[in-house]
């Protein structure tokens, strides 16, 4: 009947129970359910284990067994009898249950209703509370950093916080409706189904909640980070595009698609590419009603909600024209072949038929004495519509959010003298290493290094200085650190990330020559890995969670993310006037245009428009984009008092009840959760989440 750790051979023993004992061998079955007969010699590699690792505690801290194999165990336990929250100190680990759970009822919201943080079992609207009391109590900002892999439940959970946030304000208004409105609508757009979520976010979001003195919500504000535009015209293997298209095609009446010429998914170039075109587990029609009902919400008009569909559709035919080779004079080009996707692509779009096929074809170029025409090759007309249709999708996105920000933004007279209190939620992509990793891949875990630092910095540096001040004896802990990374990335001179946007300001450069100056001047650090030789595209960066290899092909084309001037031509001819709004910003007079050879200058964070030598704008690169706003959303997290979730994925099968300890310890390692049970302990051996001198810093 006994507990004891057993030698797993992974290096994290496993819990096991004693189930007979004879002749001096022990019968054990560990916590997956293996037997293992341990004779009289291997006994003594058998540790007891303490009664609070046997039954679970719902805070981490009070685990007497503080090792690896303690805080996994807790979590497996607790994961097996229902429990999905657990507490380090004021951090909330979140397991995701993969299931509906019936705990975020009224009820629940009222039982956590301004509680002390430990009073009551752990739970994501104690956190809520924590953040919406705290704010009023002490009249600052408050924010909630959401973490973890895609798949671990981050959005869920950023949902449930809002939820609450809405229930406890306790004005049951139209402007908090709306709020919870935007999320189905966000979600059509920027989730999709993965191998590893099948609602996983392909952008990230900050929610920043405004409150009145009284703490009622007043309105929010949402800033998107980087969607994966690539989505749109390629998905990997048993993966999904946006599921806004899918929704359309089941939820549509027969009607409105004869309008626009739609048929099932099945017949998308754009919407086949993983050969995936349903999602168990979602219901596809149910989902596009409730997103119409959100749109009327948000105060998008019917004529709205169908200009956008047209556009949509207008994507999904131009992912079914298809190019034929053509030579002439030694010279290659390529013809549009005649179909009624081409032809209806250009009247939902609402241009002209030859003029879309010129812009789709041909490339100009502007020298000094004259406008150059060159023919295109069918893999590079493919190559330009893709770039185009990414162009039309990531700009649509843009202008919703932005049209559901002037539904719920409510800012303040500029003569006001009250101000406006606020909570933050950050729902942004979790670290990611897949079989092939790309751009998009480096810039997210590049913004996860930005996190996993703010994130140590607040809980150890700051926590270990304030006992220094305060004269707590304690032992100084080693932490995991990624300053050295974030100098690599980003911060030294002459780092990776500035490479590539001096690379891409090179009209011959290219992701070869990027790589020769990236191994030239990181080659021989330990952060850097080199490829094995010249011909070799993949390079390896050491993150905090551990290595990610990434192939180099396509980073300049992606990061450039330059429209040619023709396709600009194109839309500036349009009369559709949803297609132009959402081009507006390249439209405006002294815009900057791309498809000019002219050398650009490096962008930095503070430098995101690029000049040519004529002295006009270009336009600014992903990574400078991508910087700038990043570097904003440090500074708004750094103004405010922060609460952590630290959600973690059970296992990669999106299976309910079934624990992989290997993922779930990788998860726990780079999460820091090791150390950070380690302070509020060295403190204070009994600490609680309510004692803990820790605990209440970081919560109030």
């Amino acid at each position: 009947g006994d507990y004891v750790w057993l030698d797993s051979g992974t290096g994290v023993p496993i819990g096991a129970r004693v189930k007979e004992s004879e002749k001096g061998k022990l019968q054990l079955v560990d916590d997956e359910g293996k037997v293992h007969k341990v004779g009289t010699k291997e006994q003594a590699a058998l540790r007891p284990m303490h009664p609070t690792s046997v039954a679970g505690v719902e805070d981490m801290i009070r685990l007497g067994d503080l090792t690896e194999a303690g805080l996994l165990r807790n979590l497996l336990v607790r994961h097996r009898e229902g429990s999905i929250y657990t507490y380090t100190g004021s951090i909330l680990v979140a397991v995701n249950p993969y299931k509906v759970l019936p705990i975020y009822t009224a009820e629940q919201v009222h039982t956590y209703t301004d509680r002390r943080l430990g009073e009551l079992p752990p739970h994501v609207f104690a956190i809520a509370d924590s953040c919406f009391f705290n704010m009023r109590r002490s009249h600052k900002n408050q924010c909630c950093v959401i973490s973890g892999e895609s798949g671990a439940g981050k959005t869920e959970s950023a949902k449930l916080m809002l939820q609450y946030l809405a229930a406890v304000s306790g004005q049951r208004s139209w402007i908090e409706q709306q709020i919870l409105e935007a999320n189905p609508i966000l979600e059509a757009f920027g989730n999709a189904k993965t191998i590893r979520n099948d609602n996983s976010s392909r952008f990230g979001k900050y929610i920043d909640i405004n409150f009145n003195t009284q703490g009622a919500i007043e309105g929010a504000r949402i800033e998107q980070y980087l969607l994966e535009k690539s989505r749109v015209c390629r998905q990997a293997p048993e993966e999904r595009n946006y599921h806004i298209f899918y929704y359309m095609l089941v939820g549509m009446t027969p009607q409105q698609k004869t309008k626009l010429s739609l048929g099932n998914a099945g017949d998308y170039n754009y919407l086949t590419m993983g050969k995936c075109t349903t999602c168990e587990g979602r219901d596809d029609l149910t989902e596009y009603t409730h997103f119409l009902s959100a749109l009327k919400i948000l105060m998008f008009s019917d004529s709205d909600s169908w200009e956008i569909s047209r556009l949509l559709a207008a994507v999904l035919h131009l992912g079914n024209v298809e190019f034929e080779g053509t030579s002439a004079d030694n010279l290659e080009g390529c013809d549009i072949i005649e179909s009624t996707h081409f032809n209806m692509a250009a009247k939902l779009m609402e241009v002209n038929a030859k003029v879309l096929e010129k812009s789709l074809t041909q490339r100009s170029f502007q020298t000094n004495r004259e406008r150059v025409i060159t023919s295109l090759n069918s893999e590079q007309a493919q190559d330009g519509r893709d770039a185009f249709v990414k162009a039309i999708y990531g700009r649509l996105f843009i202008w919703v959010v932005d049209k559901i920000n002037a539904a719920v933004f409510k800012p303040l007279p500029e003569d006001s003298e009250e101000v406006h209190q606020c909570i933050g939620l950050l729902d942004i992509f979790g670290f990611e290493n897949f079989v092939k990793n790309s751009f998009e891949q480096l810039c997210i875990n590049f913004a996860n290094e930005q996190l996993q630092q703010f994130f140590v910095r607040h809980v150890f540096k700051l926590e270990q200085d304030e006992y220094s001040r305060e004269g707590v004896v304690w032992t100084h802990i080693e932490y995991n650190d990624n300053q050295r990374t974030l100098d690599v990335l980003a911060s030294k001179p002459l780092n990776i990330l500035a490479l590539i946007d001096e690379e891409s300001s090179f009209p011959k450069g290219t992701d070869r020559t990027m790589m020769q100056k990236v191994n030239k001047q990181h080659g021989k650090g330990d952060v850097y890995m080199a490829p094995k030789n010249d011909h070799e595209k993949q390079f390896g960066i050491r993150h905090f969670a551990g290595v990610v290899f990434y192939d180099s092909q396509g980073f300049l084309e992606k990061n450039r993310d330059v429209l040619s001037a023709d396709v600009i031509e194109l839309v500036e001819t349009s009369t559709n006037q949803l297609l132009k709004q959402a081009f507006k910003t390249d439209l405006a007079p002294g815009a900057p245009r791309g498809g000019g050879n002219a050398r650009m200058t490096m962008t930095t964070p503070k430098n995101s428009l690029r000049l040519g030598p004529d002295g006009k704008k270009r336009s600014p690169t992903l990574i400078g984009q991508f910087r700038k706003s990043l570097e904003a959303l440090m500074k708004a997290l750094a103004a405010c008092q922060p609460d952590f979730i630290r959600c973690i994925k059970p296992n990669d099968l999106k299976q309910p009840e079934f624990f992989d300890r290997d993922l779930c310890m990788r998860q726990l390692r780079y999460s820091g959760m090791m150390e950070t049970i380690k302070i509020p302990r060295q403190a204070s051996p009994s600490a609680t989440p309510s004692q803990s001198s820790w605990s209440a810093s970081a919560c109030c």
